[in-house]
């Protein structure tokens, strides 16, 4: 995607013509951090799909919420880990790769569809990343995650280096 320039659109024009825009950090749930920057990596703890502090559905996925569903709830926990990341990068822009995703699925017996569930986290961020958004990956099922959510996303991404 580029710009009006003619450049390649920065990831936060991207995410703008999503018509979307990051949430603040949510507020870790126990005795962790977000998000911890060393040198260029980042990683953020998983998150799970709050929005404005709370958890739009909970359930495992196959029975109570549908895959379907939990697709779009991955991408809101893949929204909320940007937010963690941008915040320890500096901004969305200060981030240049998404190195790895893992996904987790709350999921009734017999479900076996984690991989299309955590494709909501993955395609946006190749939406908002481009190829710099392409990742490694792992998506696990759970028989239950934080808070009864149906899912969990956590990433490791590398950032611009600090010019300081």
């Amino acid at each position: 995607m580029t710009n009006r320039a003619g450049t390649e659109a920065a990831p936060s024009e991207r995410l703008r013509a999503l018509g979307l825009e990051l949430p603040p950090v949510p507020t870790p749930q126990a005795n962790y951090v977000p998000a911890v920057r060393d040198g260029e990596w980042i990683w953020t703890a998983g998150q799970i799909p709050l929005v404005a502090g709370q958890l739009p559905e909970t359930g495992l996925v196959g029975a109570e919420v549908t895959p379907e569903r939990a697709t779009a709830l991955a991408r809101i926990c893949a929204l909320n880990a940007l937010a963690a990341a941008a915040a320890v990068a500096g901004g969305l822009d200060r981030i240049r790769r998404i190195v790895k995703v893992v996904g987790f699925v709350a999921s009734a017996p017999g479900f076996t569809g984690q991989p299309a569930v955590i494709n909501g986290a993955s395609d946006l961020l190749g939406q908002v990343f481009g190829e710099a958004g392409q990742h490694a990956r792992s998506a696990v099922g759970a028989a239950a995650l934080p808070l009864g959510s149906p899912v969990e996303v956590e990433l490791i991404a590398l950032a611009h280096p600090d010019l300081g």
